[in-house]
């Protein structure tokens, strides 16, 4: 298979800020680091900065995604995974919320915090129909777990 190669371009706003890393050839994500020590506090959402700016080509995204080792942990991102737009310019954040036991945690400056992906963005074209015209499935209307339901 035939893999698809990306230039992508990120500038350092803070001298300390680290560019992202992949752990293997073969990750799909590259680690974002932790611009500074940031306390996150249990059940509140923060703002953990990388110091970095990106410039993703047209046509991509890039999504921010929780670490595993971080989620094991109890730090989750609220909002599931983060997507950069292509024309978005400003610093790449981290949006963490602390579920784990005891009423802080601190994210060491350096610290790896999340991954980021890079994905291809169709083209879209938005069609107003009507129901009848969207046709009919063997799920139908059924939602919230109804597929798994006897």
């Amino acid at each position: 298979m035939e893999r698809v190669h990306l230039n992508v371009q990120f500038a350092r706003l803070e001298t300390d800020a680290r560019l992202p890393t992949q752990g293997s050839s073969q990750a799909a994500g590259w680690d974002l680091y932790a611009l500074e020590e940031t306390r996150v506090t249990r059940h509140k959402s923060s703002m953990i900065r990388t110091g970095l700016a990106v410039a993703i080509p047209e046509g991509w995204e890039g999504q921010i995604r929780c670490r595993s080792s971080l989620g094991k942990k109890g730090m989750i991102m609220p909002n599931g995974i983060g997507t950069i737009d292509s024309d978005y310019r400003g610093e790449l954040m981290v949006l963490a919320t602390w579920i784990g036991q005891g009423d802080d945690f601190i994210v060491a400056k350096g610290e790896r915090i999340a991954q980021l992906l890079f994905a291809p963005v169709p083209v879209v074209t938005i069609q107003e129909t009507t129901m009848e015209d969207l046709g009919q499935t063997e799920r139908g209307k059924g939602g919230f777990g109804s597929t798994g339901q006897f």
